[in-house]
């Protein structure tokens, strides 16, 4: 057999492009990104009026708190903290305090994370309200798209496989070793991925949209039952406060596995939709 001819049995790795994401799921990705950033940026400017959270119907004072953002002063120079169920931690130069033109002053977030940056709570809510209405628009298109396409049940539904123990432990494993999907695997997002996002869209967007809703009064006129349902517009805010620094913690996390999987490959499929992987196949 000549060289020629055993080589064309030789399988060489070789770059191809697949469709990885529909239009409608690029477009309202990045208006995601757009709402979300002015949604926390806007969120954190409202919670500076108030910076204390309750369980229950009503607030009091920091000493029913469960959670408090604020300073006290020492000697003439104050000092920030976060109390947490009565754990106070210090927290000066991060939260609490924050210089305002050279000087320390009493703020819960700092001014460079929040819109906007000077404290004003009527200009906060109307920023927030403004995105909040264009992110539930976006989050319906997208819903609608997932159901209809068949989106949602092609690529983000666990099979039986996916979601035995075995299989996710292996994936867990090979995240937690920083190894990801190669060739044929690459072409669909894995059980990690399916579970994460779906938990995003199932279970943390509404419950931050409910309990926003939750929190106006003219809603709650309207639908009573919601404060019910959360146990009080304190409640509510205290979960959507929490809803919303856990979605902080899901970008950060999606950001990081942006980067580590490659992050012009990951990039561009969002904006052209292209997704370059490896696959084997003779050399040309």
């Amino acid at each position: 057999m000549s060289a020629d001819a055993s080589n064309d049995n030789v399988q060489y790795p070789r770059t191809i492009f697949i469709r990885r994401h529909s239009v409608v799921t690029r477009l309202t990705h990045w208006l995601n990104v757009l709402c979300l950033s002015f949604l926390l940026l806007s969120g954190l400017q409202i919670f500076n009026a108030h910076p204390e959270l309750y369980w229950g119907h009503y607030g009091a004072n920091g000493d029913s708190a469960v959670l408090t953002i604020g300073s006290d002063q020492d000697g003439g120079t104050q000092h920030g903290f976060v109390r947490v169920a009565g754990l106070q931690i210090p927290t000066t130069g991060i939260l609490g305090v924050s210089n305002v033109d050279g000087e320390p002053t009493p703020r819960a977030f700092p001014s460079w994370a929040t819109i906007p940056s000077f404290q004003d709570l009527a200009a906060g809510r109307r920023w927030h309200f403004f995105f909040a209405w264009l992110f539930v628009i976006n989050g319906v298109v997208y819903l609608g798209f997932g159901v209809l396409s068949g989106h949602f049940r092609r690529d983000l539904a666990p099979t039986a496989h996916e979601l035995s123990p075995s299989h996710l432990g292996y994936e867990i494993l090979d995240h937690a070793r920083l190894r990801f999907p190669e060739g044929e695997k690459a072409r669909h997002y894995n059980a990690l991925q399916k579970l994460t996002y779906l938990a995003v869209i199932v279970v943390l967007l509404p419950l931050i949209v409910l309990t926003g809703l939750t929190m106006s009064p003219g809603v709650d006129a309207a639908l009573p039952s919601l404060v019910d349902i959360f146990g009080g517009r304190q409640s509510a805010r205290t979960i959507h406060f929490i809803t919303a620094s856990a979605l902080v913690i899901f970008v950060i996390v999606h950001l990081a596995m942006v980067v580590l999987s490659g992050a012009w490959n990951n990039i561009r499929s969002m904006i052209t939709g292209r997704y370059a992987i490896q696959e084997k196949g003779p050399q040309s």
